[in-house]
């Protein structure tokens, strides 16, 4: 788990080495156009959408080390030409093989974390995940933001090359892993098959639901960071460039600060309600963002107002993080982790898709109707939370009871003169 963990923090930290600075190096350094840097952001997103369908199939089959280690040596070839490439054509080509290995990585290390974790330690490996992907990207992003410099299509190179470093050194330490056989849940069906049958998945109400749930997440926040919500803030609110740099920094920090606080919090709270508080904790910020750009204050509390909105979303995301992975992996039959993995990510690239070009217009134009709408899907993941919660079984729900009840059966069966297995 230990090398996984490094695992998560390395590549976090070579992606943040290089995506915050993609546009500028495509349509500046390199002079290929807006448009063109655009379609390289596309690009990473359709790439995506084209792999994760295969993805958990793989992993079923070959287990999701060797699909790892595949997609980080895709990637790492891909952020290498990136680096090299001159030409539209050399620069899409290299965005689609280094956002396919980025997507097919993480279900894989995701699944890797099911095979390694309990059901009562699975939540606190998540948040453990969670907290070093912000950390790794925040610390790549500074770095590498010294370390470029505008004028020098060598600086990019460098950059570009340590990414691909880290992909390999991942590798490196990925071949060094043995994996365990994935543990069963308490409460999850049994799997038809390990061939990780789409079919089977979708004829899981819980799963479904999970999804649905998992999109409107995916769509109402952090589909909004980068676009709908930026663009918001600078034409309504009349935030600055360099504020929208400290709302982004209060979201991370948020993250760091309050992941293992949190933690404690929600382990022994039920799953379903705690992706219910995040809906309301998520509705107070877009009223916040409403105060920041319909409010009438001062310039300096619309940007107060504007940061807490970024802050109030990091505090939801580190009360997400031990709770929506664990509860995927638990709703997963044995031997089907990766599928249900690879299902989830896709359904969030989808959001990730769909966030920005419908909250990008809204935001800039529609300022009132943009923050009603994400407050009515605020309020929707409360809604959808507590209709999951319906679904799920006990376990599911309230992992730690399983511990407790292997405990129950361990003491009953000593009563009886018999060890716990033949009780």
């Amino acid at each position: 788990m230990r090398r996984i963990h490094v695992g998560n923090a390395l590549s976090a930290f070579g992606l943040g080495f290089t995506v915050p600075y993609l546009y500028v190096y495509v349509a500046q350094v390199r002079g290929l156009a807006a448009m063109t840097a655009g379609m390289v952001l596309a690009v990473f997103a359709v790439a995506a959408l084209v792999v994760l369908p295969f993805a958990g199939r793989a992993i079923v089959r070959r287990g999701p080390l060797p699909v790892l280690i595949a997609a980080l040596v895709t990637a790492a070839l891909g952020s290498l030409s990136l680096g090299l490439a001159g030409t539209a054509a050399a620069v899409l080509m290299s965005a689609a093989a280094l956002g396919a290995g980025q997507a097919v990585m993480q279900p894989a290390l995701a699944t890797m974390i099911v095979d390694c974790s309990s059901a009562e330690t699975r939540s606190r490996a998540f948040a453990t995940q969670f907290f070093l992907q912000n950390l790794g990207l925040g610390v790549g992003g500074l770095i590498g933001g010294h370390l470029v410099d505008t004028t020098s299509v060598s600086s990019f190179t460098l950059l570009f090359a340590i990414e691909a470093a880290m992909f390999l050194l991942l590798v490196v330490v990925m071949v060094t892993v043995r994996m365990p056989h994935a543990p069963r849940v308490d409460g999850a069906p049994a799997g038809q098959s390990a061939k990780g049958s789409w079919k089977q998945m979708l004829q899981n109400r819980a799963m479904v639901q999970l999804c649905v749930l998992g999109f409107v997440l995916f769509f109402a926040c952090y589909g909004q960071f980068e676009s709908g919500l930026s663009a918001y803030g600078v034409e309504a609110a009349g935030v600055s460039t360099s504020a929208l740099g400290t709302a982004l920094a209060a979201n991370t920090a948020m993250i760091v600060v309050a992941q293992f606080a949190v933690l404690k919090f929600v382990e022994r709270r039920r799953r379903s309600r705690v992706i219910a508080a995040v809906g309301l904790i998520w509705a107070v910020a877009w009223l916040a963002a409403g105060y920041a750009g319909l409010g009438h204050g001062s310039q300096e509390m619309a940007t107060a107002a504007f940061i807490s909105t970024y802050a109030l979303f990091g505090l939801g995301e580190a009360m997400l993080s031990p709770t929506v992975a664990p509860l995927v992996a638990d709703l997963a039959p044995s031997g089907m982790a990766g599928q249900y993995n690879s299902a989830f990510a896709l359904v969030k690239q989808l959001a990730l898709a769909v966030g920005p070009a419908v909250g990008g217009p809204m935001g800039a134009a529609l300022h009132g109707p943009y923050v009603v709408t994400f407050l009515l899907f605020s309020l929707g993941i409360t809604y959808l939370a507590l209709r999951l919660g319906r679904q799920l079984s006990a376990v599911q729900d309230q992992p730690w009871l399983g511990k407790s009840r292997v405990v129950a059966q361990g003491a009953a069966a000593s009563a009886a003169g018999t060890s716990p297995a033949h009780a």
